[in-house]
Formats: structure tokens, sequence, C-alpha cells
């Protein structure tokens, strides 16, 4: 009981924080905006970077003078219009731009999302999400359009896992024989030493991640466990919601995945699917997920060798779990 009281009061005290990681955008066309959480450091003149506006338009909208400052937690109203928000139908990663998502009410359909942000286009939307047809889930995250800023983006980096060093075999020294004094006497001939038996170095140790050693991988992946550890269970799990990478040295397509989640087992399969085009991983739990801001409100991180399997190059993307929670 204690527990899940604790969980509802964390839940509630960074719902603002998952909001600003992940650009939610508010309102109905014409008037749509974000909501900024003011961090330690920023300025009037960092947040019209960040957003592609002028920070006296910024300061107008909230109705407040520049020289007033920002104080630390304060909520900005980010305005979006045609200086700082774009709709056309190329992607704009990677460009100055970073994507504005839009979350699935229940029973709302493509076409009213379209009309709500400005009659955006059907196949915009279809293409900036990577699916096909009307179909939408309740709670997906669609992306609708795009907001210019030259600044950092508020998405945190990737965990890095280094690969672990490879310790050198050791050195193998020759016995240094003694120098025998010159004389006349001939010496003898010395007979023929045996040859030198070559050491074989020990194996490299297994690889190290931050998150503990990486277990074995079985042939094919983890579909097999996967079958095994549900078959005829009765206590199958299932998750909705956003998710994020960690870097890894898994090789990509090879269906050996990785994952950290906070409530299944160390070793549990956990199935993946991406409901906005169908396809699906399986992936291991390694670990318990961090738990810092920047991982507020996620499911899942998974190792980053399964973006082309899921056919996602996002940095938070909407996703389903299933796996044992025994």
């Amino acid at each position: 009981m204690l527990k899940s009281v604790l969980m509802g009061v964390l839940m509630a005290g960074t719902i603002r924080v998952a909001a600003q990681d992940t650009l939610m955008v508010q309102g109905s066309a014409p008037d749509l905006y974000l909501m900024h959480t003011v961090r330690k450091g920023e300025t009037w003149y960092s947040l019209g970077r960040a957003y592609g506006l002028s920070p006296k338009e910024i300061a107008a909208k909230n109705k407040m003078q520049m020289d007033q400052g920002l104080a630390l937690g304060k909520e900005i109203t980010i305005p979006l219009g045609k200086n700082n928000f774009v709709q056309d139908g190329e992607g704009h990663v990677g460009n100055g731009f970073r994507p504005v998502y839009h979350q699935v009410l229940e029973k709302e359909t493509l076409y009213r999302i379209s009309v709500k942000y400005g009659k955006v286009p059907l196949d915009n939307v279809r293409h900036w999400n990577n699916f096909s047809g009307d179909g939408v889930k309740k709670d997906a995250l669609l992306i609708v359009g795009y907001v210019k800023g030259t600044g950092q983006s508020t998405i945190p980096a990737s965990t890095v896992i280094p690969p672990a060093p490879v310790q050198p075999p050791p050195t193998v020294t020759k016995q240094e024989l003694p120098t025998l004094p010159k004389t006349d006497t001939p010496a003898p001939k010395s007979q023929p030493s045996e040859p030198e038996k070559k050491q074989t170095p020990p194996p490299p140790p297994p690889t190290e991640t931050s998150v503990g050693r990486t277990p074995a991988i079985p042939e094919g992946g983890f579909e097999q466990l996967y079958m095994q550890q549900t078959a005829n269970s009765k206590h199958v799990a299932t998750e909705k919601g956003p998710g994020t990478w960690f870097r890894s040295n898994a090789v990509s397509g090879s269906g050996k995945y990785y994952a950290l989640h906070n409530t299944a087992p160390r070793g549990t399969i956990v199935k993946v699917t991406n409901p906005l085009n169908g396809k699906f991983i399986y992936a291991k739990v390694l670990d318990a997920i961090p738990q810092l801001k920047a991982n507020a409100n996620l499911i899942i991180k998974l190792s980053d060798a399964a973006q082309e399997a899921l056919g996602t190059r996002e940095a938070r993307f909407y996703c389903e779990l299933s796996y044992d929670e025994k």
C-alpha cells in the first residue's frame, strides 16, 4: 500500500518533466503552444534560441517583462506559429528542428487530429510516424509537426555502455645465458635446446556493461526463451507507454537485444511491439531503469540495435510490452 502511494506521488511530480523531454503540443489551431518549465541557468535569450522565437515574443505571450528574469521552475508558454512551427511533408529532425507530439485520446480519429492541428495533411502524419491507414490507438504519441530551434534539445542523451578492455596475454621472456670466457680450447658443441613451448594467452574476459555482465546469447535471439516463459502462464503482464534507447555493442538485425525495466526480474524476456507499424522484437532484461529525471515516466529502455527492427529512429517512442511477471 505504501509503495503504491509513493509511486503516485512520484508520478505526479515527474509528469511535467516527461512532458518537457517529449515536446507535447497544447491547444488547437490557430492557438498552438508548448509549455516549458524553466531550468537552472535559462534566460529569455536561451529560450528564444531553443524555440526559434524572439525573446520579446515569448515574454509578451506570457504577459511578462524581460527585465523580470526567469524564476526556476516557472511554467512558460511557448507559442507555435509560422515563424517557428512547420508541418510540410519532410521530416526535419537533425536540421535544427525537433518533433512535436500529440497523445491520442480515446475514440479519437486521425482526421480529427488533423483538423485540431491546422488541417495538417494526413499523409504527412503517416509519413512522420511511419505507418499507413487511418487507425490510431489510444495513448499513442504522434508527431504533428516540428518546432524550430538552434538550442540544445531537451531530450537527454542515451546512456553509453562502453566496450570492456581486453587484457593482453602475459609477456614471455627468454632466459639469458652467461657469457663464456675466451680460451684457446674450442668450446664443446652445445646440445640443441628443446624448442620453447608457446604459451596460450588466456581468453578475453566477458564483456562488462554499465548495467552488469552481458549474459550468454542463445542462437537466434530470445524468442524461444520468451515462448518458454509465457507458455501456459497466467501471469503475462502487458504495458503501454513511452520508451527510449541506450547504446550497446549488440549487432543491428541480430535479434539479440537487451532492456532495462523497473518491474520485470532480471533475465525476463520482454516482447516489445511498435503499434504504429506492427513490428516487434524480443529483449532480455538486464537491470532496472536508473532513477533519473530524464527517465521519468518511461516503461522501458532498449539497446539501440533494435531501432531498425522496430522501424523507428525517434529518441522517445510509444510501445506495447508483454512478459511473464512471475
